[in-house]
């Protein structure tokens, strides 16, 4: 089987295709980029936002190119970005469909594309079935005893999960013990899993900002309660909070300035950049999002003493449970129990492997741990 850390013109050079695509009928333009493919298969998810651009689909595919080779998974990187153009006659279903017609051949060509930014596993549902592809027809991947819908639903929180993990890793790899303060910026499904995750734990989360700011308390904010007043798009009711709780808009920014020993990046792209590194006060931060840090943001940070765990090595559990079943990773005709058991296991255990190492490169002043990570993982396969 080949190795995709061998693969080297994917890691040194440009991307494998970069296809744009007609959608018929439809207000919107698209584009699918595939960085690299190993024994047939590359993987990653659909953006769909006003914003998106060829450029970024292809950043995001070098991304997950770099993420699923950190994990030992034997799948390349690709990415795929739908920007809808506002037309009056655009309609979101329309679209999916329109992409997933359009996206078939790529599809069962050995492209999958599961969701991301903008889109849900119920539109992703939507485009594959346009497409008339099913995983469980894919020849090498596991076998499933029950759907990929039903699946998913058992492992929502996957990503939040990986991200707990990663924080928790990391301060063990520091020597770091006891409670720590912790702040969460985006509190959509990744940042309420992994708030959730570090709360049970003892951890205290002392700040966490959404679209409308941020709520705040050093004494620990009441997690269960917030989970409980906060809507399926991330926003929390300001009205179900405690009087001690301290409030400020979203145009404050105050999450930023937050004393705090971690900080979870939990939301879009270029949450810091450099012109924020210097008012940032924490020892951590966690890059739960993609491409949460802009590059010049992790260098200030490294050179201001920030341990920076980045994306490739913090927001793999969604990728790593699509990469095992289609490479055939995971184990075939496992219960649905067993099944999510052995997944979590295994991505828990590529996260903390990968995360330990990369805070034990930022105590040894490496300069950039991400790559140092890639060579010595290179250098052994």
């Amino acid at each position: 089987m080949t190795s995709l850390l061998n693969h080297k013109p994917t890691l040194d050079g440009g991307p494998l295709s970069q296809t744009r695509l007609g959608l018929e009928g439809c207000d919107a333009e698209a584009w699918i980029v595939v960085d690299s493919m190993v024994d047939g298969l590359a993987m990653g998810g659909t953006r769909m936002t006003p914003g998106v651009t060829e450029a970024e689909v292809a950043g995001l595919a070098r991304a997950m190119t770099i993420k699923l080779a950190l994990a030992g998974l034997p799948v390349g990187g690709a990415k795929a970005g739908i920007r809808p153009r506002g037309g009056a006659t655009t309609d979101r279903d329309q679209v999916l469909r329109s992409f997933g017609s359009a996206a078939a051949p790529l599809l069962h060509g050995g492209v999958y594309l599961g969701c991301d930014q903008g889109t849900t596993h119920d539109d992703r549902d939507v485009f594959l079935a346009a497409a008339g592809y099913d995983v469980r027809n894919r020849r090498g991947a596991s076998r499933l005893q029950v759907d990929w819908r039903e699946l998913w639903q058992h492992l929502t929180d996957i990503t939040g999960f990986g991200v707990g993990t990663a924080t928790v890793s990391a301060l063990r790899a520091a020597g770091r013990t006891g409670p720590q303060r912790v702040v969460v910026q985006g509190f959509g499904t990744v940042g309420r899993a992994a708030a959730a995750f570090l709360a049970e734990r003892g951890h205290r989360i002392v700040a966490i900002a959404d679209i409308e700011g941020t709520v705040e308390d050093p004494e620990g904010l009441p997690v269960p309660a917030l989970l409980s007043a906060t809507d399926r798009a991330g926003t929390i009711d300001r009205t179900a909070l405690p009087e001690c709780v301290r409030r400020s808009g979203p145009a404050d920014r105050r999450w930023l300035q937050v004393p705090a020993d971690i900080t979870i990046l939990a939301a879009g792209a270029d949450a810091i950049d450099e012109a924020a590194v210097p008012g940032i006060d924490t020892a951590f931060v966690i890059e739960g999002g993609n491409m949460s840090c802009t590059p010049g943001a992790r260098t200030a940070l490294h050179s201001a003493g920030v341990c920076v765990l980045p994306d490739v090595v913090v927001n793999v559990g969604g990728a790593a449970v699509t990469a095992c079943v289609l490479a055939g990773v995971a184990p075939s005709d496992l219960p649905v129990a067993q099944l999510e058991h052995w997944l979590r296991e295994w991505i828990g255990n590529k996260i903390t492997q990968n995360c330990e190492a990369i805070t034990q490169l930022f105590a040894a002043a490496d300069p950039d741990p991400v790559a140092a990570l890639l060579r010595a993982r290179r250098g052994a396969a």
